[in-house]
């Protein structure tokens, strides 16, 4: 037998112990708890006192919210008498009067549902399509007073509607945009376009230049590396854009009843004119007012997932 085929006790002993230490990590990994490794949230790392006083307040808030929400569909459906009892029933025999008031005689509501959609889509898509490249430009370009522009076009956003109101009155009627639907959206985008800028620039802001830098270097234009790159990195921000535009479109009650008329009536307005001096319809007004806040309910639900991405972009950022 030569040297070489002599076994080594002490290569031999080393291989042990490094086999050894492996089935040990093995079997430390198999029963680690699954919350091990994984990123805790600050509420878990608070104490124990801190955690009850959040969590209170949380649950306060979320009362506040939702109590005057379901208070609103449940008298939508009360007949009324119910709602106009001095006590307050919880059990009631439900009954859809109020909302078949609101499609029959002339409170005939399709009008003002249809004119809302118009309004607020066509400004929320008209805000979204052209703040997006608006906000890209402002991320991306170098120019001096780059800041005082971008508070400029945010402190349109803060201006009250008593300052713009007249300006835009005078300026539609002599255009003829009072009472149509094309002058509503113009005026909606007043304040949505100025939003959706500075929101989407600061979600450009938030991506990585050397991405689009790259796309660039492969031939790429600077439209195609804005479309093909920035895009539909930014999608979440996109949708969250919209969302918030569409609501705040939506909700608007000033600008529509300046600038609105029989032609372009937006349900807030209908809500409006169930107020009279012979008195309230409560039924009604709870009615319209369960068809005014579950569309952008669901709206926000259908597209949370994009809404809390689109929220929590740029918290973490890094190349």
């Amino acid at each position: 037998m030569s040297v070489l085929d002599t076994p080594n006790p002490r290569r031999a002993e080393s291989a042990g112990q490094q086999e050894a230490v492996e089935q040990e990590r093995r079997h430390a990994s198999t029963k680690r708890s699954p919350r091990e490794g994984s990123r805790s949230s600050p509420l878990d790392r608070t104490g124990t006192g801190t955690r009850v006083v959040i969590l209170v307040v949380l649950g306060l808030a979320l009362l506040w919210t939702l109590v005057p929400l379901v208070w609103m569909v449940l008298s939508s459906f009360k007949p009324a008498t119910a709602i106009t009892s001095a006590e307050p029933s919880w059990l009631f025999t439900p009954t859809g009067e109020h909302y078949a008031g609101l499609f029959t005689g002339g409170n005939e509501l399709i009008p003002y549902l249809w004119h809302s959609v118009a309004a607020a889509g066509l400004s929320a898509v008209l805000s979204v399509v052209l703040g997006a490249p608006a906000g890209y430009g402002l991320a991306r370009s170098e120019m001096r007073g780059k800041r005082h522009l971008s508070f400029w076009i945010i402190s349109t956003r803060m201006a009250p509607i008593a300052a713009v109101v007249l300006p835009l009155f005078l300026m539609f009627r002599q255009l003829g945009l009072i009472d149509t639907i094309p002058g509503l959206v113009l005026a909606y985008m007043t304040f949505n376009l100025p939003f959706a800028i500075w929101l989407l620039s600061s979600f450009f802001s938030d991506l990585p230049p050397a991405l689009e830098e790259s796309a660039l270097v492969e031939g790429c234009t600077r439209w195609q590396a804005f479309r093909h790159v920035a895009l539909p990195l930014t999608k979440p921000g996109l949708v969250t854009t919209f969302v918030l535009c569409l609501v705040f479109a939506w909700n608007d009650y000033a600008f529509a009843l300046v600038f609105s008329g029989p032609d372009s009536q937006t349900l807030p307005i209908a809500a409006s004119q169930l107020v009279t001096q012979a008195g309230i319809d409560w039924g009604q007004l709870c009615a319209i007012g369960t068809f005014v806040v579950v569309p952008m309910m669901l709206a926000g639900l259908a597209v949370r997932r994009w809404l809390v991405t689109g929220l929590t972009l740029g918290a973490v950022t890094g190349e």
